[in-house]
């Protein structure tokens, strides 16, 4: 989906979002106790929000489809994906180049 492309080229973290989910929330926080203030596209307060949320879950992730987190423009995956790489050490520095905090 065009929108799904433009946010995430346009914008060095992004994160697709429901406001009823606690684990984006989670994510979200997450983010910005590291330094990034990410861009939050809550698809449920969008109009084309499901036509967004079918995009992403056409994308064959097997995770659940929100929160669905992108670095780079790159997909990186859900909550799972997301701790698995700050656990392992690997998510400080894909975020680096975005973090505002020294």
């Amino acid at each position: 989906m065009d929108k799904i492309q433009t946010l995430t080229s346009e914008n060095g973290v992004v994160i697709f979002s429901k406001s009823t989910c606690c684990l984006c929330y989670a994510v979200t926080i997450l983010f910005q106790e590291l330094g990034v203030e990410p861009l939050v596209h809550e698809m449920d307060h969008e109009p084309d929000g499901w036509e967004i949320e079918q995009a992403l879950l056409a994308q064959g992730r097997n995770s659940p489809h929100v929160p669905a987190v992108f670095v780079g423009g790159k997909l990186i995956g859900s909550t799972n994906e997301v701790m698995s790489l700050h656990l392992s050490g690997a998510l400080i520095p894909m975020l680096r180049p975005y973090q505002t905090l020294a």
